[in-house]
């Protein structure tokens, strides 16, 4: 059995390792040079109930991402605005790790390898062609693109190329694969209609910060600087894709993460301004390279999915990450691209598909998420474990903790223990 996964993102990792698990041959096209996408400048795992979901995925059998992510943590259980126990992993040694674990299962990985078309045989896809004219054929696909680009979207929709870490110029524009396919993409909305959302957040380098500020960063992990009141900007959190982090909080003050370059929690913010405060007179971006006027525009593709994430309209087609629905964040890709990699060779085989119970948070919010998105108020949200609707939801059910042993048993006692590393074929 043969798999093919578009895309090497964290959601795109996750659908290659379950998938090869389950005993499938797995292939990966990436159309840029590196793995991980948008993982390449993240950082943040475990804080709210991501902390829960890392432990659920875990105990389902598909935390080989979380476990390379909490060993190259450099900060442990730091406390920001409405975060608790937040790990930071190290953005600059995380890439080659997940790279070199993917090809040490006997994974094969295309990079630089762009997937711009498929060929379609009724309503199954036969096979994908390249943008160097490669065709592959193979009996299931899996789409992890994300949703962010091409740059004319980024123009549309933002204030133009911020010249981010997915680098469409260099690279090519993301292509959607379900619309290839002939299913129309949904679309994230913000609160005045428009389509889409700013990137959460900017890295600086560190070494262009105060030595005294980069040393108390390093030291407790993270900062918070107060904003000049002239230049506090409420309307710009609207407009954010993360909504976790769009609070007064994030506006009145300069939060800094220590994520091996400086994490600026913000999605963007004029350069000359930023350069009145005090420790950050000489500072210079490094993601996106103009973080003073924009970010890029994400939420403009995503798939309409069932709950075991396969697409509506294709029958061997399945989703993860973004452009599986309005998530946001690294964990969030890891859990749905984890169970679209073990649903496609269930289908492949033909045995029912694995729906997790909303018993579980990561089978509770794919299924909240893909009912909301069936609504206008539903698509100007997002979902996510940190933060935001879906968080309160979280607790409200009972379903947030942190505690690793009640998590572990609530897995088991649904008889889930294990099930996404199990060898299928």
């Amino acid at each position: 059995m043969k798999v093919i996964i578009i895309g090497c993102g964290w959601s795109g990792a996750a659908a290659a390792l379950t998938a090869r698990k389950a005993g499938a041959d797995v292939v990966v096209y990436e159309k840029t040079d590196m793995v991980l996408g948008l993982g390449n400048v993240g950082g943040i795992m475990r804080n709210n109930g991501r902390y829960t979901a890392a432990e659920e995925i875990k105990a389902l059998g598909a935390g080989d991402l979380i476990g390379i992510t909490d060993s190259l943590t450099r900060h442990k259980n730091l406390d920001f605005p409405n975060h608790a126990h937040a790990w930071l992993y190290d953005v600059n040694k995380i890439e080659p790790a997940v790279r070199n674990y993917i090809l040490s299962k006997d994974i094969k990985l295309n990079l630089m390898s762009r997937v711009v078309d498929v060929k379609m045989d009724g309503n199954k896809i036969k096979g994908i062609y390249t943008s160097e004219g490669d065709y592959d054929e193979a009996d299931v696909f899996i789409e992890t693109t994300g949703s962010t680009g091409p740059m004319g979207n980024c123009i549309k929709y933002g204030n133009g190329c911020s010249m981010c870490v997915l680098r469409c110029p260099s690279f090519g524009p993301r292509i959607s694969i379900s619309s290839c396919a002939g299913v129309e993409d949904l679309h994230g909305e913000r609160s005045d209609g428009n389509y889409g959302a700013f990137s959460g957040s900017c890295k600086l380098a560190k070494e262009t910060l105060d030595k005294e500020l980069v040393e108390e960063v390093e030291e407790k992990g993270v900062v918070v600087l107060k904003v000049p009141e002239e230049d506090i900007n409420l309307d710009k959190l609207k407009a954010k894709v993360c909504q976790q982090y769009a609070l007064k909080e994030f506006a009145e003050n300069i939060i800094l993460l220590d994520t091996g370059h400086v994490k600026l929690m913000t999605s963007y913010y004029p350069l000359d301004k930023l350069r009145k405060i005090h420790g950050l007179e000489n500072v210079k971006f490094i993601d996106p390279y103009s973080g003073g006027k924009g970010n890029s525009i994400r939420y403009l593709s995503v798939a309409p999915v069932s709950n075991d994430l396969k697409v509506t309209g294709v029958e061997n087609l399945f989703c993860g990450g973004e452009k599986s629905g309005l998530f946001v964040g690294h964990t969030e890709a890891i859990c749905t691209g984890s169970l679209a990699g073990h649903n496609a060779v269930r289908y492949t085989l033909g045995i029912p598909a694995l729906i997790l119970p909303t018993d579980t948070v990561i089978g509770d919010i794919i299924d909240y998420a893909n009912r909301k998105i069936r609504t206008s108020e539903g698509r100007k949200n997002r979902y996510t474990f940190a933060g935001a609707k879906y968080f309160n939801r979280m607790k409200e059910r009972g379903l947030y903790t942190i505690d690793k042993t009640a998590i572990t048993h609530r897995i088991s006692s649904l008889n889930l223990s294990g099930i996404l590393s199990r060898k299928l074929l």
